[in-house]
């Protein structure tokens, strides 16, 4: 007797009534453990050692620029120097780690960060995509996790309502994203250029006949060699970043020490807030133009929100605290205390602030921390792009996961090499510091302001905070991150002007594949085949069933795709086993194997012809093609078994012959091939369309959709095996 017969009738019904409306499996994961989510102290201080490499590279190398970059012109006078230290001891508290560490790590989505990441997770709590693929049974995944509003704070209902029902917040909210992702995507580009740039620009204390240019090319030879190596992934060079990373905090910090004991301790009154208040009623403009400099103090901080998958927020919390802060600090300390007596080094206060003995152990140690803060800060631009990529925000590239431990860790081959080019092009352009300085201060503040606009969607709607609470922390922030993004635009013709280019060139690619995607999906949903009307396609004399199972692929959830009308006129077969496949991305970073498929009977029960929903988290790889049909196909007979079970009651001798032989016939189709069909669609302006809307379907996408990833290659099915069957639409 099988397990099911024994069940007994009402454990059968309590088991049958929890069935979403396409047979699902969402019941049979109930929690789902990610990297770095938990665990005992033991793990959570090695997680913490361990994110040390990964997530402070790039914030633990701005003192190779910092001050110069705030003081282009030189210093004025020596109290302007606490002025200076005071506003970037108080902005590494304000923003890393009161913003960052204490709130927004705790706006994570299971797990996971970044600007993407919020978004998906304002996406749960309202419909606010515009592509409208949402599901009921979406939420029945395990990670889903979304509560209904309570009735004392109806604030988030209504809120809710008003971001459903208004496109104009649909597109605010994906525009702001967009654009956060393509500052960071210029944050990559320029990481790598100031880094290297700074860190090399040290040997010329011991070469002093060495030219900027001549500094300029050694720096463009380790970018090479930098981009060159990513390939190999993060995960190939591990977590020995750490230990660099730790030497590194080691000798900034006792540099630091040093400088405060041998030159002024009397710099520990920055402290006191109020000179900052005395630097700016003392210096006036000069001082809100340096705040552009003073900015550049938190340079990747972002990448503590963004990295969060792999660790957990304690870890990040103790590492912030414990040992980025103190290290930070104390070499910003130090570094004031010895421009107080030599304020003519200013231009490079980092390699000449450090005693003679030490000076080649640190040069070699920071250029060792400016690569490892290049690769972090690529690293985690390369993550976010693939998510836009999997919320169909992007057009496809090839994405190939480094890490088989760490989903986040991925390579692309096409946006690492412009990138690359682009930093390249930087280096080679603007040759000093302070130059590159204007722009990446720009990507810095735009991100932070971004993440801080999203961060009030999330608490009003997802985490309920009291109004107050909200106002508090968007004024705070907002208002500082205003300050500094003022002050950096007022050196937008020297320099800030290449972040806004890049990324305006990169949202505009971004809205355009996002705008024709849309359109496509709802040409195709408005043109879709009633199911109803499958039985007659079925009926007609010229179609006949072959061998095999066939799998048609369409980005339509619900329905027949019209590329199926097409297929049946061109080719009068349809396959003995049929299923209509849907790759479908949900706003959550991974979605559990066993939850992977839905599926639905489309028409008669004899004719075999199916709907399937194989849902992803926008961080989760696809399987390779024989993987995924092998997966599909099982589960497949999983479900014409409960399919059964849910209609005719469990036990039913009859019924159970009648599934033990659809699911014999499933196998054997399957034994005779698999065919993967897709529809080969061209999409163009219908007459009549704006001169915009022409070019932007007929020339943008049209370019981008010949040159970049074949989407049968992102979906990893082989030549040999795929049928594409030709289609216009004109929308």
């Amino acid at each position: 007797m099988s397990s099911e017969d024994a069940e007994s009738p009402s454990a059968a019904a309590e088991r049958l009534k929890r069935h979403d409306s396409l047979y699902g499996d969402a019941e049979k994961v109930s929690n789902d453990k990610y990297h770095g989510s938990g665990g005992s102290w033991a793990r959570t201080l090695m997680l913490a050692f361990q994110s040390v490499g990964v997530v402070y590279g790039d914030i633990g190398t701005s003192p190779l620029y910092v001050y110069s970059s705030t003081f282009p012109g030189g210093i004025r006078h020596p109290d302007d120097l606490l002025g200076v230290l005071s506003l970037i001891l108080y902005t590494l508290i304000l923003i890393p780690m009161l913003k960052y560490v204490f709130v927004v790590l705790h706006a994570n989505d299971n797990g996971d960060g970044g600007t993407f990441a919020l978004y998906s997770l304002i996406s749960r709590y309202a419909k606010i995509r515009m592509i409208p693929d949402h599901q009921t049974e979406d939420a029945t995944v395990s990670s889903y996790r979304v509560e209904a509003p309570i009735s004392r704070l109806r604030r988030a209902q209504w809120l809710k309502e008003k971001l459903e029902a208004s496109n104009a917040a649909k597109i605010g909210l994906f525009t702001i994203t967009i654009l956060g992702t393509s500052m960071v995507m210029g944050d990559g580009t320029l990481t790598p250029a100031i880094s290297v740039l700074s860190a090399v620009s040290g040997i010329r204390e011991k070469a002093p006949n060495l030219t900027q240019l001549e500094v300029v090319w050694i720096s463009v030879a380790i970018l090479f060699v930098l981009f060159f190596v990513q390939r190999f992934g993060t995960d190939k060079v591990g977590y020995s970043f750490a230990p660099i990373i730790s030497v590194w905090f080691l000798l900034i910090a006792g540099t630091g020490m040093y400088n405060l004991v041998a030159h002024d301790i009397t710099v520990l009154r920055a402290f006191n807030p109020m000179y900052i208040v005395r630097y700016f009623s003392t210096n006036g403009k000069e001082a809100w133009v340096s705040l552009g400099g003073v900015i550049l103090c938190i340079t990747g901080a972002e990448a503590m929100f963004a990295d969060l998958g792999h660790f957990n927020i304690r870890a990040i919390q103790i590492s912030f605290t414990c040992i980025l802060f103190p290290s930070v600090a104390l070499c910003y300390m130090g570094q004031a205390a010895y421009l107080r007596k030599f304020p003519q080094n200013v231009a490079d206060t980092f390699f000449k602030s450090i005693p003679a003995p030490m000076f080649w152990p640190v040069f070699v140690v920071a250029i060792m921390a400016a690569i490892i803060a290049s690769q972090a800060m690529l690293s985690g631009a390369f993550a976010i792009l693939s998510k836009a990529l999997s919320l169909g925000c992007f057009p496809p590239v090839e994405v190939v996961h480094t890490s088989s431990k760490y989903e986040g860790q991925v390579y692309l081959p096409e946006v690492n090499f412009l990138i690359g080019a682009a930093s390249v092009a930087v280096t080679l352009a603007f040759r000093t510091t302070a130059n590159i300085g204007n722009a990446y201060g720009i990507c810095v503040v735009t991100v932070f302001s971004i993440t801080t606009h999203l961060m009030a969607v999330v608490m009003l709607l997802a985490w309920r905070t009291p109004l107050p609470a909200v106002a508090a922390f968007y004024a705070a922030f907002g208002l500082a991150e205003f300050l500094y993004l003022s002050s950096i635009l007022s050196k937008f013709a020297e320099g800030g002007y290449l972040p806004f280019c890049f990324s305006l060139v990169l949202m505009a690619l971004m809205a355009a594949w996002h705008y024709v995607h849309v359109l496509r999906y709802w040409h195709e949903l408005h043109r879709a085949v009633p199911a109803a009307e499958l039985a007659a396609v079925l009926a007609r004399r010229d179609v006949r069933r072959v061998p095999g199972v066939g799998l048609l692929y369409s980005e339509l959830v619900q329905g027949i795709p019209p590329v199926f009308h097409r297929l049946v006129e061109k080719i009068p077969s349809v396959h003995a086993v049929f299923v209509f496949v849907s790759v479908k991305r949900l706003p959550v970073p991974r979605v559990a194997p066993p939850e992977r498929f839905i599926f639905r009977r489309v028409g008669a029960g004899g004719e075999r012809v199916f709907r399937c929903v194989a849902r992803y988290g926008y961080t989760d790889p696809m399987e390779e093609h024989g993987e995924f049909a092998a997966g599909l196909l099982e589960r497949l007979k999983v479900f014409v078994q409960e399919e059964a079970a849910f209609a005719a009651g469990v036990g039913a001798s009859a019924v159970a012959v009648a599934v033990e032989e659809e699911q014999r016939l499933i196998d054997a189709e399957a034994a005779r091939g698999v065919v993967y069909l897709m529809g080969e669609a061209t999409v163009t302006a219908k007459a009549g369309s704006s001169l915009v809307k022409r070019v932007v379907v007929n020339n943008v996408y049209g370019f981008l959709r010949k040159n970049l990833r074949e989407t049968h290659k992102a979906l990893s099915i082989p030549k040999d095996q795929l049928l594409r069957v030709g289609i216009t639409y004109e929308i």
